[in-house]
């Protein structure tokens, strides 16, 4: 019998909550796509311990979600300053020019005939945050197609052999749960007409749309590590 694509390519739960000695699972969800939890535990642990330790350090609250913002929310630069006190560089951009030599001959000595240069063969991708062998994103409220930026950001990045694995931070939210959380609020706190569900629309961030492309193949052969934040991890205030 055929196996399914997920079964072969994503990494069996268990395994991987062992794998990355996790404790927040009423927080976030894991995924890990092509062995990523065992390369980060195995080849990047001063990273694993970093990415767990900022994790473990972010809260969102209700507020903030009801709040303007968008993906540029107060807990967003809440989590980039807890990555930046962990080590990881932000912003970080991969340029890189091919450099092509041509040989006439096949022994070792074989003169070379041409060379040619192809400028910006890899072009200004950039992932949010990097450090060692790791790439490591964080998604609240963008577009859905920003996870095929990221993929492919992940992929050039790995294919140019600077990274081992990627990370993506996101959100597993239901419908049900915005709706939960009533209206929305305008910048002074007062409430709006609007409800929190409406603001969070079908085309937005969720782990289901991630998880589709990541099993798609929009990654590559780069492995990835996708941690879903849960309603665990939302907090009253």
């Amino acid at each position: 019998m055929a196996r399914k694509v997920d079964d072969a390519v994503f990494d069996d739960p268990d395994l991987v909550r062992g794998l990355i000695g996790w404790d927040l699972q009423d927080r976030y969800s894991v995924t890990s796509y092509r062995s990523a939890a065992a390369i980060l535990a195995q080849r990047a642990p001063e990273e694993l311990a970093a990415i767990r330790a900022i994790l473990e350090g972010f809260w969102i609250s209700a507020t903030e979600i009801r709040s303007p913002g968008g993906n540029r929310m107060a807990a967003t630069g809440r989590f980039g300053r807890l990555a930046a006190a962990r080590g990881f560089h932000q912003e970080v951009r991969i340029e890189a020019d091919l450099l092509i030599k041509l040989r006439a001959g096949t022994g070792a000595g074989a003169p070379e005939i041409d060379r040619i240069v192809r400028e910006d063969y890899i072009h200004n991708h950039l992932v949010d945050f990097w450090k060692g062998r790791v790439a490591f994103d964080y998604e609240w409220n963008s577009k859905d197609q920003t996870y095929d930026r990221d993929l492919y950001a992940f992929r050039s990045f790995f294919e140019a052999g600077v990274i081992d694995v990627g990370v993506i931070v996101t959100r597993e939210l239901s419908n049900g749960f915005f709706q939960s959380l009533g209206n929305c609020l305008d910048k002074d706190g007062n409430e709006t007409a609007r409800t929190v569900a409406a603001k969070f629309g079908a085309s937005t961030t969720g782990t289901h749309k991630l998880i589709s492309r990541i099993a798609a193949g929009r990654s590559g052969g780069c492995p990835v590590l996708v941690f879903g934040i849960l309603p665990g991890n939302i907090t009253a205030a």
